[in-house]
């Protein structure tokens, strides 16, 4: 190296090594953070944080803790609002009653919910993720809130977990035992959704053998709710969620995300320090992280934009007299050059096939036939030859799928010269009820044409609602 050379390369001090020192593991972009080198579990705590997006989760946390507890309790029209009773196979939907022949409904329920996902994502990233995800909801909103109260604040956390099993009994036995029971009420919450709650009532009070099923399910589900919360917890959104991996096709430079303004922020530094940046590097976006990544290394996987960072960073920011907004919520274009995109091609398409969902949910909704009568033939012989007279025997199946009971009439118009017998000509169903109704048919073997076939016609009639369907079987026989 010449001497010139050597005047202007610029000294680069080596930070001086501390013997007996650990060295402290920071978040980069090339290794999980949860997971040390060998593999094993580095449990994140993540530090207390306060400020406007905080607040706004809370809220909007208790008001959806709050629906998912009272909606299987809620009835419209003296049925629950909202019900898939799969052993049944009724479903309720705030006023609306379904069976199983109407399930191909959530096709294009799924398909609208589905893009409104990805116009959601593309707009705002994985704003879902960090505020409104019941994995988010739960851990943050109802777990680590509990976990706080009971082992303090991150450090204590931190050092407990170090702690022998004496020193900590007590305390980790008292919140592994109100994790269990909350896991349990959440899963007995979530069956609600499928077994009325009235029979759930009824499930939970009497022994396992009277509903075994259910006792199962409950079982399994408080298990594997109680080992996400209390162990698990950020590793399903890292490891098991693929919602995370989606957004890689999802985003866009005009996706808005957390970021860092490395811009205003770099270099980091202390904030005594002439000619650096606004970042001083306190460490304070990491602490708080609940998936433990370091957002100034850019936009990475494990961000669920929770938006912790940004209100820890608006604190220090506004202690230092500091403009705040160092971490926020912007895009990619916005982060370069200040300005930002929200309609775009990505965006449009989504739209249009949210609401293309969406039309078409709605118009299968509007065309949904208030009841059922489906007409079939009986038997593995499409006829019979009886007393020299062709018997065809049909089953017609009526299903009322209007809230109430109703009262329905059978009128058959058969071909002429036939001889037809009806099990029932006016009966009433309850709501979402079936009745199988024989039909027979007899036609002189002399008068039997094959011209005949389509000739029989059924017409079943809502004699309260005035409204009626028609089924049509063709009559089998003899050619000759």
């Amino acid at each position: 190296m010449s001497d010139a050379e050597s005047e202007t390369e610029p000294v680069v001090k080596k930070p001086a090594v501390v013997k007996n020192r650990p060295v402290v593991r920071r978040p980069d972009v090339d290794t999980l953070f949860s997971i040390n080198a060998d593999g094993s579990r580095n449990v994140i705590h993540p530090a207390d944080v306060e400020g406007r997006f905080q607040n706004r989760k809370h809220m909007l946390w208790y008001l959806l803790i709050g629906i998912y507890l009272a909606l299987p309790w809620l009835k419209i029209g003296g049925r629950p609002a909202f019900l898939i009773d799969i052993q049944a196979r009724h479903f309720y939907l705030f006023g609306q009653t379904f069976n199983a022949q109407d399930f191909w409904f959530s096709f294009f329920f799924v398909t609208a919910l589905g893009f409104t996902l990805f116009v959601v994502a593309a707009l705002f990233g994985r704003v879902w993720c960090g505020y409104a995800c019941p994995q988010t909801v739960f851990l943050e909103g109802v777990f680590r809130r509990i976990e706080r109260l009971i082992e303090g604040n991150a450090q204590a956390r931190a050092k407990m977990d170090k702690a022998p099993l004496k020193a900590k009994f007590w305390r980790r036995g008292l919140k592994v035992g109100i994790f269990f029971l909350i896991s349990a009420f959440i899963a007995h919450s979530f069956v609600g959704y499928f077994m009325p709650v009235d029979v759930l009532v009824e499930a939970v009070t009497s022994s396992p053998g009277k509903h075994p099923t259910a006792f199962i399910f409950v079982t399994v589900a408080t298990l594997v709710m109680f080992v996400n919360f209390t162990w698990f917890r950020e590793q399903v959104c890292i490891v098991i969620c693929p919602y995370g991996r989606l957004q890689a096709a999802l985003y866009d430079e005009d996706t808005v995300l957390v970021g860092y303004d490395q811009k205003r922020g770099e270099p980091k530094g202390p904030a005594a320090v002439e000619g650096i940046g606004d970042c001083v590097d306190c460490y304070r976006c990491v602490s708080v992280c609940p998936t433990g990544i370091d957002i100034r290394n850019g936009t990475q996987l494990e961000c669920v934009g929770c938006a912790n960072c940004i209100d820890a960073c608006d604190e220090v920011m506004g202690k230092l007299g500091r403009d705040k907004g160092l971490v926020r919520y912007d895009s990619q274009r916005g982060f370069e050059t200040g300005k930002r995109r929200f309609i775009r091609g990505r965006v449009f398409l989504y739209a249009v096939l949210m609401l293309l969902g969406l039309a078409m949910f709605s118009l299968a909704l509007t065309r949904r036939r208030p009841f059922d009568a489906l007409l079939r033939r009986v038997g593995s012989r499409p006829f019979v030859i009886e007393n020299s007279r062709v018997h065809n025997l049909f089953d017609l199946h009526v299903v009322n799928k209007r809230p109430g009971k109703r009262t329905f009439t059978i009128t058959v118009l058969g071909p002429d010269g036939a001889d037809t017998v009806v099990a029932a000509t006016e009966f009433e169903l309850e709501s979402l009820k079936g009745r199988h109704v024989p039909v027979h048919v007899y036609v002189p073997r002399a008068e039997f044409k094959v011209g005949l076939r389509s000739n029989l016609k059924i017409i079943c009639k809502d004699k309260d609602g005035d409204l009626e369907r028609t089924a049509t079987a063709p009559l089998f026989g003899p050619s000759k």
